[in-house]
């Protein structure tokens, strides 16, 4: 049976105005993007495509300029929609507050009962491996960790469709792969359809059952490439034959990009 359209964008574009005379950036589109109901879905695309852009406005923390958006069924319209959880690349936890109350902060200012807010932290404690960590502050913790807490105060308002915006995009490499191994987790015991924008290669060809490729500026979906992974997969698919073919199927068309990119002075 076909898998539920979970949210879509249709003929969506996004052009930022020009200032003192100048002439505004059309960012993106027109993009035509499907993400289906429990997918892990994600987009690569050269430096300055407009994949945040893409993520803003999917979100709706950005209006496009044209063209449609809905979330189960319900048109995005300039805000977040319940359900809807974003996670960006920028360490965002509260310095002056512990692991705990960080990931509770947006549950006490909802007014969230206080027994429910304990079941949801004790929860995301656990799925994260913070439970050990629930009295430390930001500052004692590894940049990895501190991820992790970000990624669990979104994930106790439970979303059904997760954002992440380059989330690991600071970290090294052995621990992109040890938290791409925990965000496989947790899309497979939450349910929840991801969608993540990343500019490592390695990280879309393990994580993803789909990923979309991003052209130029103004950033369009040019190609989508199915994995074929099964769902229990963990960082151990590198080794597959198959890895090395994604990720030179994924690099023949980003390689074509980004020279053209740099011919627009698109990367910074």
């Amino acid at each position: 049976m076909p898998v539920p359209v979970h949210a879509e964008m249709r003929g969506v574009t996004r052009i930022y105005p020009g200032t003192n005379g100048k002439a505004g950036v059309h960012a993106l589109g027109p993009v035509d993007l499907t993400l289906r109901k429990g997918e892990f879905y994600s987009v690569i695309g050269p430096s300055g495509c407009g994949k945040s852009t893409l993520l803003d406005v999917l979100s709706g923390l950005s209006r496009p300029t044209a063209g449609e958006i809905t979330f189960e069924d319900k048109p995005v319209d300039g805000r977040v929609p319940d359900g809807v959880g974003v996670v960006f690349q920028e360490d965002a936890s509260f310095p002056w507050l512990n692991v705990e109350d960080n990931i509770a902060f947006g549950l006490r200012r909802a007014g969230v009962d206080s027994t429910e807010i304990r079941r949801r932290l004790d929860y995301a404690l656990g799925l994260m491996g913070l439970r050990d960590f629930a009295k430390a502050y930001p500052a004692q913790l590894s940049g990895g960790m501190r991820q992790r807490v970000c990624i669990a105060r979104t994930l106790v308002t439970q979303p059904r469709l997760i954002l992440l915006d380059e989330p690991f995009g600071a970290l090294d490499a052995q621990t992109r792969l040890i938290m791409g191994d925990e965000l496989l987790k947790l899309w497979r015991e939450t349910g929840a359809t991801v969608l993540l924008i990343t500019h490592a290669l390695d990280e879309a060809a393990m994580l993803s059952d789909r990923i979309g490729i991003m052209s130029a500026r103004p950033g369009r979906i040019i190609e989508e490439v199915e994995t074929g992974w099964p769902a229990d997969r963990d960082s151990r698919v590198a080794s597959d034959n198959r890895f090395g073919t994604i990720t030179s199927r994924l690099w023949a068309h980003l390689r074509e990009e980004s020279l053209k990119a740099i011919g627009q002075g698109a990367i910074k």
